[in-house]
């Protein structure tokens, strides 16, 4: 069980954690170190952009019911209770503010599909969803984020930022569509060499906003660590439950139900820390991304269970 459960990228992400709170760099490096992250998430996400075919964005939008159920799992209830995470008294407000932000990215893309193949479900609906979901978090999230945020004082989040989103993530992505007359070819043929680049580029962020969690000195203590676990844990279980009934009431056939559950209860880690970088620039990222790292490794175990568990119901 614990060999099928194992996520090279996981472990990377852990390693270049570790190794960004225990080398951080300082100073002109430091300074460094930060155009560099900015340049990487540019390349990151138009190479999104230029992977993405018009056929794969609009193959399945007639099935709309299906999209808007996940979508509003994504942007409506889980921000509903982001909403109630910042009025907790269990925890400092970088955590507090972590962990309401964790609820406001969007879903997964690579194991939404994966999760829902494996368990059988309508695999082009969840393709389609999980994109749509991180193509419209471009623009929810930082909204959402102006909207909500804010109400704690901590978090001075405004226009500039949403600008900056918009100059660092939707901008590449939007050169990266238009590149594809020129580049749709090399991308397919490459399409398993650039994951690597992509994955390195995570790493790269993931080190960078440890490596600043370590010089701004900020520490959590082990009261704060297993309450933000808790919760995590909590809210996982809650969206799992919530997503089945919803779409059991919706009276969704099953293979649709499978893609509701595995695609509305994932939060993104691999656009979810790059937009954190934008977004709270100046502020200790590495711990606001603490608890969506967290979630993030939760959701993979117990969604692998569970899409081992319906796998084995369905050949059976």
């Amino acid at each position: 069980m614990f060999s099928k459960l194992k996520d090279p990228f996981l472990l990377l992400i852990l390693v270049f954690a570790g190794i960004g709170y225990l080398l951080p760099v300082s100073g002109a490096s430091a300074v460094v170190l930060g155009w560099v992250t900015k340049a990487a998430i540019f390349i990151l996400f138009l190479g999104y952009g230029a992977r993405l075919s018009g056929a794969e964005a609009w193959a399945g939008l007639k099935h709309w019911r299906l999209h808007c159920t996940i979508l509003a799992c994504t942007f409506v209830l889980f921000p509903l209770i982001g909403v109630g995470l910042l009025h907790l008294p269990w925890y400092g407000t970088e955590l507090a503010l972590g962990l309401a932000f964790l609820t406001l990215v969007p879903s997964t893309v690579q194991s939404s599909i994966t999760f829902t193949s494996m368990a059988g479900g309508n695999v082009a609906g969840a393709i389609v969803s999980a994109t749509a979901s991180n193509l419209l978090g471009v623009v929810l999230t930082p909204l959402l984020v102006m909207a909500i945020l804010p109400t704690t004082g901590a978090a001075p989040i405004g226009w500039g930022a949403f600008l900056a989103v918009m100059v660092q993530l939707l901008l590449p992505f939007v050169l990266g569509q238009c590149s594809r007359p020129w580049t749709a070819e090399f991308m397919t043929r490459h399409r398993a060499r650039l994951k690597w680049l992509d994955q390195g580029v995570i790493c790269l962020v993931v080190y960078a906003a440890f490596a600043d969690f370590r010089v701004t000195g900020v520490r959590v203590g082990a009261g704060e660590f297993a309450v933000m676990l808790a919760l995590c844990l909590v809210i996982l279980a809650f969206m799992l439950l919530l997503t089945d009934q919803l779409a059991k009431w919706l009276r969704f056939p099953r293979d649709d139900r499978v893609a509701i559950v595995f695609c509305g209860t994932k939060k993104s880690l691999a656009t979810g820390v790059p937009m954190a970088t934008v977004l709270f620039a100046g502020q200790p990222v590495g711990l606001i991304v603490f608890p969506l790292m967290v979630f993030h490794m939760l959701q993979l175990v117990a969604c692998s269970i569970i899409a081992q568990h319906w796998a084995s119901r369905t050949d059976t």
